[in-house]
């Protein structure tokens, strides 16, 4: 009998609720949910406000970032995701760029002479977006047998390899000194600074304005298509993968196929940043898509946090951003020079930062700046405590009758 109740006691729901109380705290409160609402809010209507208000600068570093965005989404579905290292993101967005120039360029040169096709601009980024994904699927056989940083070495290859044939596919690509990228548009309304001239609040809407929203546009699909994979079934898979690809054969998942299609998205990612980068720069050359750019996209993602896609957001901003703010301003900033007078110039002095950003990172926040956030809006544990049990109920036993029982029936 003294078993059968002490089972109904640890059986009990505690007096005071505190489990339910534990349950309801790990949800997001009603409250919580309008400020963030409120917050995402504000932050779209004073990016869409932007282009009334700062400089040229601002604009082209804020495009630049949404190419940089777009590109580590990609990586940090592939790496963060999925835990597959891969340094060949540098020769997907090459391939992107170099489609769109070619198939939307026109033919020419003088002393190199150089193909195009002069196709529409959007036809151009759509198959710049297919080829890179082409590429990837080409290339996933490979990583679905190779991991870790077996996989790492082997996707250095394609970085070698784009560099060769981007020195030596003169016709497609201009060679060494690279080719011009053609102005992007979209059914007949031109990214440029005319056709058609356009005004908005009496403030000339240019090149800087238009790619300021076509950016920001690619950067905002690129982050819902992510987010909704990650809480798809495949995203749940693909975590798996990363978690042990032996757990996730074990649980039915085909291992290589979700390989081979994580390769093909971040290649078109990629594919996509690759063409917002020509269009940033306005040009392609073989030394814009070497290691170091494989390089940058890795420290996005882990400053941004692997496997968050805010975060390779944030990390994608603060890498891409931080070179050209420190250019721009390097006769105010302490410890930079500008260029050709020596000493630290803007490029190094950013490097120097997020190097040490990633090292910081590293040894006390290995989740990144995502783990941060996490970390500042997490609510407080409540502390558990055991039921009250009362000593005058009858049918409640003491702590100590099940004691003397048993003592006294081994002494009978």
């Amino acid at each position: 009998m003294s078993e059968t109740a002490s089972l109904d006691v640890a059986q009990a729901p505690p007096a005071d609720g505190s489990r339910r109380l534990a349950g309801n705290a790990s949800r997001p409160s009603g409250a919580g949910r309008v400020v963030r609402i409120v917050l995402l809010l504000a932050l779209a209507a004073v990016l869409l406000v932007l282009p009334l208000y700062v400089d040229e600068f601002w604009l082209r570093t804020g495009f630049a970032a949404s190419a940089a965005i777009v590109g580590a989404i990609g990586l940090n579905l592939l790496v963060g995701t999925t835990g597959q290292l891969s340094l060949a993101h540098a020769f997907f967005l090459a391939v992107g760029a170099v489609t769109y120039v070619f198939v939307s360029g026109a033919p020419g040169g003088s002393a190199t002479k150089i193909d195009g096709l002069q196709l529409p601009p959007l036809l151009g980024m759509v198959l710049g977006v297919l080829a890179a994904g082409l590429a990837g699927l080409l290339f996933s056989p490979v990583a679905a047998r190779l991991r870790g940083i077996y996989l790492g070495v082997a996707s250095l290859g394609l970085v070698f390899i784009g560099q060769h044939l981007l020195n030596t596919a003169t016709p497609i690509t201009g060679g060494f000194n690279g080719r011009t990228a053609p102005k992007f548009s979209l059914f007949g309304f031109s990214f440029s600074d005319s056709s058609p001239d356009l005004f908005v609040a009496g403030v000339p809407f240019g090149e800087v304005e238009r790619l300021w929203y076509l950016g920001l546009v690619a950067a905002l699909l690129a982050y819902l298509f992510a987010r909704n994979l990650l809480r798809s079934r495949t995203g749940r898979a693909l975590q798996t993968l990363r978690d042990s690809e032996v757990a996730a054969a074990v649980m039915g998942v085909n291992v290589q196929g979700y390989k081979a299609r994580v390769f093909l998205v971040s290649s078109m990612y990629a594919g996509l940043a690759g063409v917002l980068y020509a269009l940033s720069i306005g040009s392609i050359a073989p030394e814009s898509f070497g290691l170091d750019l494989s390089v940058l996209y890795l420290a996005m993602i882990v400053l941004g946090g692997l496997g968050s896609v805010g975060g390779a957001v944030v990390g994608a901003v603060f890498v891409s951003a931080l070179p050209l703010v420190f250019q721009q301003y390097a006769g105010s900033l302490p410890f930079v020079s500008e260029p050709g007078q020596g000493g630290i110039n803007a490029g190094q002095a950013a490097r120097l930062l997020y190097g040490l950003a990633i090292v910081l990172v590293v040894l006390f926040e290995p989740a990144g700046l995502a783990g941060l956030a996490r970390r500042g809006r997490r609510p407080p544990r409540p502390v558990e405590r055991p039921a009250a049990i009362s000593p005058t109920d009858p049918s409640t036993p003491s702590p100590t009758s099940g004691a003397v029982t048993s003592e006294r029936g081994s002494s009978a």
